[in-house]
């Protein structure tokens, strides 16, 4: 049941939109406001029907959820108007007519069509008609992301052969916003008409329409469109093409066995991911720990900057840095043609950052050990890499087992932030799923549970090795096998 609000020309009216869908909506760089065709649109219908908009940005792919939930009364963000999405929210009248254009980097000329497009590496912005379109084209290997602007800094990089996209969002980037070495080859492959979004059976649909009939009669939603288009608008109808279409209903066993099947494959990876970034992070880490407690000054100071570093900032921007920004910077500035694939900058990044926690950990394990079982050691004739790996380390492991735990445990769902940058772990499988299905609340509960049994199967396994390693554990178990 959809929630019924008490509006009124005082009470916010909340609007969703993602401001990175230039120059529909987009943040202004010099006021820090929304701005945007979208936005001055909206800002129109509000006053045409004594509504106070209120701008709430969302994720493209939390829109819907959040339409379905009641948290915010309507969205305007370039959404396409389509049967699936007309399953579980309502539209207005269009109020765009709009379509799909393919970018290419500028030295390709072999792509000139969707024919074209066959067997190539396709980026696309999560759950938009162009992800639906080119996930459609044969033998294409399609990466997702969370905004256009990702997905077209991905062919800048030279990561993948081509951009589906929104047309004018992809020309505005490419003429407007200075975006360099890309050009579109073909333009309206699809023809889609934009909706302002609605709870179903929302009390507010009929005062909307209304509100955008009376402005494209009085001729100021003319004046919106040529300030942003610089053209005519064309003329729009009263309801989309696209539901005069039948869609095909909603199959709850092929849903939940596609579920399944899914969220499985994207826990392999992410249980893979994990292992491979605390194998490297470990190694890591050791080696930076050891470096902070050497007798070198210099080596200590330099050590210290990363660990405060890593530490420092958050993974996401680290994320960015090493997959987005270092091919940018090899190609732009340096003019070497170098990227990353997903999988190792995924590593990269996760052991990079975890290697600056296990360091301290790992630090703090060696000091904790008594200084007179190294003399002890060193008056035996042992080197100082025996005393290491004979004496002080493995009582230094047993120590730090536990917090050792906690960071896998932090590492397991920490995956979760590849999904930034299109990597098919768990939390992005998940959100694969509810950019087709709109079953926002089964399937991140799905998710959900599966990270659940991943951490409580890490907790046991942790609990387990630190008993096992435990030397009095040990004797206890050898007193009561003698006794036997």
């Amino acid at each position: 049941m959809v929630p019924v609000f008490s509006q009124t020309a005082t009470t916010p009216f909340k609007v969703a939109t993602e401001p990175a869908f230039p120059p529909f909506e987009m943040t202004d760089q010099n006021t820090g406001e929304l701005t945007g065709f979208d936005i001055d649109l909206m800002k129109a219908i509000g006053e045409e029907a004594g509504l106070k908009i209120e701008f709430e940005s969302l994720p493209f792919d939390g829109i819907i959820p959040a339409l379905q939930a009641g948290t915010v009364e309507a969205a305007i963000s370039g959404m396409t108007i389509t049967p699936e999405r007309a399953q579980t929210i309502s539209f207005s009248r269009p109020y765009f007519k709009a379509g799909l254009a393919i970018a290419v980097r500028d030295n390709n000329n072999t792509i000139n069509s969707f024919e074209d497009l066959k067997n190539k590496k396709i980026a696309v912005q999560i759950g938009t008609t162009g992800a639906k379109q080119a996930g459609q084209i044969e033998g294409v290997e399609l990466s997702t992301f969370d905004s256009a602007v990702l997905a077209l800094q991905e062919l800048v990089n030279g990561k993948v052969d081509a951009v589906v996209n929104d047309a004018p969002v992809t020309l505005y980037a490419i003429k407007t916003a200075g975006l360099k070495g890309v050009k579109v080859v073909g333009e309206l492959v699809t023809e889609e008409y934009y909706g302002i979004a609605l709870p179903k059976d929302s009390p507010y649909l009929q005062k909307i329409n209304d509100a955008l009939e009376r402005l494209i009669a009085n001729g100021r939603y003319q004046s919106i469109y040529e300030q942003w288009f610089g053209i005519s608008p064309p003329e729009l109808p009263l309801s989309a093409p696209s539901l005069d279409t039948e869609n095909q209903d909603f199959n709850p066993t092929v849903f939940y066995v596609n579920l399944f099947r899914n969220l499985f494959r994207g826990a392999v990876i992410t249980v893979i991911l994990t292992a491979f970034s605390v194998f490297f992070g470990l190694i890591g880490g050791t080696l930076v720990a050891l470096a902070l407690i050497s007798p070198y000054q210099i080596l200590r100071l330099l050590f210290r900057i990363y660990v405060d570093f890593f530490r420092g900032t958050p993974m996401l921007v680290q994320l960015f840095i090493i997959y987005f920004g270092l091919p940018a910077l090899f190609q732009q500035y340096l003019g070497i043609e170098w990227s990353l694939d997903r999988f190792p900058a995924a590593v990269m990044a996760l052991s990079l950052n975890v290697a600056a926690y296990l360091a301290e950990i790992i630090r703090g394990g060696i000091q904790s050990i008594d200084k007179g079982q190294w003399e002890a050691c060193e008056s035996l004739g042992m080197t100082p890499f025996q005393t290491m790996q004979d004496v002080i380390f493995p009582q230094a492991f047993r120590r730090i087992l536990p917090p050792l735990g906690n960071e896998f445990i932090t590492l397991i769902k920490d995956t979760s932030l590849t999904a930034i940058i299109g990597f098919q772990e768990l939390f992005r499988e998940g959100q694969l799923i509810v950019a087709v299905t709109y079953k926002a609340f089964e399937v991140y509960i799905a998710v959900a549970l599966v990270y659940l049994i991943l951490t409580t199967l890490s907790s046991i396994a942790f609990k387990w090795l630190e008993t096992a390693m435990n030397p009095l554990e040990k004797a206890k178990k050898k007193s009561l096998k003698s006794i036997s």
